[in-house]
């Protein structure tokens, strides 16, 4: 009996009546049935094979094809994690085992891919396929395909392989827009192959005549997204990007559960070492072809629904995300100021009441008003708002904001949409809600919906203006009034705490760390939350504050500098509130003696900072930032604490990028070494660029350049010294400078003092390595080799020729030997002597 038909309580046993009854009914039913079925009962009917099995639509896969392609997607599986090894023989291909195996299973494909696509277990090794295939391989595949583009679009397993095929043709068919075509086999017994170009635009005609039904269904909807991304990439973002990229106009092509299912799938990448270097996204060209191609979704999508239709898909979680990429389209073409546009249907007329009457007002429709505040269609309310007309935008302001701002910016759904709302205000307007929000400001701290605030700070510094009252507002929210209040003001914010609450939380740390605590087993104890903790969206906050103007700023610089060294290493110890730190030393609006201020104040304290995981990088920053004299005074702060720094997990980078042991020998060296680094003009040493995001300050460019160039020059100029006589380190830095390094009057190094006290100052070093090495080798062998020594020495030019080729073994051994015991620490002699005992 189903579970849903069954009643609780005893269970009683039928009476024999009843079940009489029962056996009655049965008996009925089977005679009923026999005598409607024409023949005996032992004839079978057959199978009506007009019905299609919607599982498996193109049949199904045999077992020994479905076991092949499991190993298939095991050795697959083992080379995407691991990469190939490349042999040292230039003549050998290192992949032709793996290009042997990958056609074999191409072959075994052959014929059966739609039955594979549509396969439970075989669609996602189709998937891990789709990486490593060449443009050929992918026409091929492609072209397969085509034809039955809408059956697959709707089948569970298959639009996830038609989904990540459009993924990977961007870059075949970059390619192709650029000229470069794979070559073509000799067989043509199959006529001519389509490129892929004209296949994506072959399978946008097979699916707009059902566009609209397709937009509604759960599967479909992603190949949509994932075809309208490969055809306007410039619009609505990159095909690879899944997530969207977080910025606006670009769209997640997957669901957060579909996301989660292949990344549980593993790495997903070419086999083949020549495909690993991937086409950069920036340099893609789309063809011109495509453009068209996407004006004809909007144009199709607006004849085939009405008004009211295209009004129910905003609603709809799975045809909302189309819609709002349609709604991009449509503004970046310049086709939605127009009356009977897809934007004009979702505005409920606003447009075409624009265009027949400019000064007309409209009425509040409870079809907008109901969007605010729904979960799912507020994400297409801020696609209208971002993407609307400046007159549209207007009367959309003044008749859905204007005079709410209090009620909406608390609202949970409500306030991203007026956040969205806020990037697009003029002076007047914006002038006009500062007053409105400030009477819910209070309410929006304690609702943490501080996304309303960081969009008005970001308003204001784009328009340089109201800047003191954003600023007003937000001390108001955090009830900062008084002067000696606003040194609280980034605690504050940090926390999302008024004044009052913090000083609370502050106080109950306080006494909770001098109370002594019951020492309970590990797997009793209970993470509690703490109310100290710095929150993202204070942080997010402080730092768009820090990008004001510069005499607003200062308020957050000034309660920086009065938190105390010790409370700005604790902040940047922190990986949420060290953010805060960094964007001081990168805001454009932020004077350059104020980062100054900021690097100069953790002087004395550099070893504190650098000894932890989040500390160190903002060590690093800071050290980027400063010039070659402020970088003396910080290295020269940390020499103290050289040998802690040294046994640190993460101290030890930061000193290794120092170079203590160059600045301790030759300090005019180091310096050198610095210049040379921080000069943006040096070509020979300058690195190539590869920041990831552009940075807008010259000085910060300029000190992300230095750190890139210190790590790629200063570490191997510092360990050549170390490996070297004195002679090459005066030839490798300056050679002026060589010639009286030791007559200048600069103090010797300790070993060079002991090896002329003992040796004399007229023993040179190749000399005295030929003579070390007479002790261990015969006589008449340690005479040829003093002979070759002292011939060496003659002229510095013979001696400069011959280091060039190649010194002799005697000499670089001696050379290891004396640089290892420079760059050994002088003060270990100590501790060694007490481990002796």
């Amino acid at each position: 009996m189903p579970r849903e038909n069954r009643k609780r309580g005893k269970k009683h046993k039928k009476k024999a009546e009843e079940v009489a009854e029962v056996h009655q009914d049965d008996t009925q039913y089977t005679e009923e049935q026999e005598v409607n079925e024409a023949g005996p009962s032992w004839i079978v009917p057959a199978r009506d094979t007009s019905v299609i099995d919607q599982n498996a639509p193109f049949g199904y896969v045999d077992a020994e094809v479905k076991a092949y392609f499991r190993t298939v997607d095991i050795q697959i599986r083992e080379w995407q994690e691991t990469r190939p090894e490349v042999e040292e023989d230039a003549d050998v291909d290192p992949n032709e085992d793996r290009r042997l195996f990958f056609v074999a299973a191409l072959e075994e494909m052959s014929g059966k891919e739609k039955q594979l696509a549509t396969d439970p277990d075989c669609s996602t090794i189709l998937e891990r396929m789709i990486h490593s295939m060449d443009d050929f391989v992918r026409r091929v595949f492609m072209d397969r395909l085509s034809g039955s583009f809408e059956q697959l679009s709707k089948h569970r397993f298959a639009s996830h392989v038609c989904q990540t095929l459009l993924t990977v043709a961007a870059d075949t068919i970059a390619r192709e827009t650029r000229g470069i075509f794979p070559p073509t086999p000799e067989s043509q017994e199959e006529g001519e192959l389509r490129t892929l170009t004209q296949l994506v635009l072959d399978a946008c005609e097979e699916l707009l005549p059902t566009l609209s039904s397709l937009v509604l269904d759960p599967f479909a909807s992603h190949v949509i997204r994932a075809l309208l991304s490969l055809l306007a990439p410039d619009i609505l973002g990159s095909p690879e990007d899944s997530n969207g990229g977080g910025r606006p106009g670009a769209f997640a092509l997957r669901s957060k559960k579909s996301a989660a299912w292949k990344a549980r799938q593993g790495s997903m990448k070419s086999v083949f070492v020549e495909n690993d270097a991937q086409v950069q996204k920036t340099s893609r060209k789309m063809p011109k072809e495509f453009r068209s191609a996407a004006s004809k979704f909007v144009s199709t999508l607006r004849e085939q629904l009405g008004e009211n239709e295209v009004r129910a898909l905003a609603a709809n979680q799975v045809a909302s995300p189309v819609l709002q990429m349609m709604l991009e389209l449509e503004a970046a073409y310049g086709q939605s100021d127009a009356p009977g546009s897809l934007m004009d249907h979702v505005l409920v007329g606003l447009i075409t009441l624009i265009h027949e009457n400019p000064n007309a007002t409209a009425p509040e429709a409870d079809y907008l008003v109901t969007l605010l505040r729904d979960p799912t269609a507020s994400h297409l309310l801020e696609t209208l708002v971002r993407r609307s007309p400046d007159r549209v935008f207007d009367l959309l302001w003044q008749t859905y904001f204007v005079g709410k701002l209090a009620r909406l910016a608390v609202h949970p759904v409500a306030n991203f949409v007026v956040a969205r709302a806020f990037e697009r205000l003029n002076s007047a307007q914006l002038d006009a809600a500062l007053p409105e929000v400030q009477g819910a400001a209070g309410k929006i701290v304690k609702n943490a919906r501080t996304g309303v605030l960081r969009a008005l700070v970001d308003r204001a510094a784009t328009l340089h203006d109201h800047a003191p009252g954003v600023l007003e507002l937000i001390a108001t929210a955090f009830d900062l009034s008084s002067d000696e209040d606003k040194k609280l003001f980034v605690p504050c914010i940090l926390r999302l705490k008024p004044l009052a609450e913090y000083k609370r939380a502050v106080e109950a740390a306080r006494k909770a760390a001098e109370e002594p605590q019951d020492e309970e087993p590990k797997h009793k104890r209970r993470k509690t939350e703490d109310p100290l903790e710095p929150s993202i969206q204070g942080a997010v906050l402080l730092q768009s504050m820090l990008c004001l103007p510069s005499p607003h700023v200062n308020i957050v610089l000034d309660s920086l500098q009065a938190m105390g060294v010790d409370g700005l290493i604790e902040m940047a110890h922190h990986a949420v509130s060290s953010r805060v730190l960094d964007a001081v030393l990168e805001s454009p609006t932020v004077a350059h003696k104020d980062k100054r201020k900021l690097v100069m104040t953790f002087l004395g304290h550099y070893h504190r900072l650098v000894d932890d995981r989040i500390g160190s990088r903002v060590g690093e920053r800071c050290w980027a930032f400063a010039d070659p004299y402020l970088k003396e005074k910080i290295a020269r702060s940390v020499m103290p604490y050289e040998h802690a720094l040294a046994g640190s997990a993460f101290g030890k980078f930061f000193a290794r990028h120092l170079a203590l042991h160059v600045l301790q020998r030759d300090p005019e060296r180091w310096k050198s070494m610095q210049s040379a680094a921080k000069a943006p003009s040096a070509p020979a040493a300058q690195p190539v660029p590869s920041t990831k995001a552009p940075v807008a300050h010259s000085q910060a460019s300029q000190s992300k350049a230095a750190q890139v160039q210190e790590r790629k020059t200063a570490a191997p100029a510092a360990a050549a010294s170390d490996a070297s006589g004195s002679e090459s380190e005066a030839e490798d830095v300056s050679p002026k400078k060589a010639k009286g390094k030791r007559k200048g009057g600069q103090p010797q190094d300790e070993i060079d003092a002991l090896f002329d006290a003992t040796l004399g100052k007229k023993v040179k070093k190749a000399e005295l390595a030929s003579a070390a090495k007479e002790v261990a080798e015969p006589k008449g062998d340690a005479v040829e080799k003093v002979k070759k020594v002292k011939e060496k020495s003659k002229g510095k030019s013979k001696k400069r020729k011959e280091r060039e080729e190649g010194e002799d073994e005697v000499d670089k051994d001696l050379k290891d030997v004396l640089g290892a015991i420079r760059a050994a620490p002088k003060e270990d002699k100590g501790p060694k002597k007490k481990r002796a005992h």
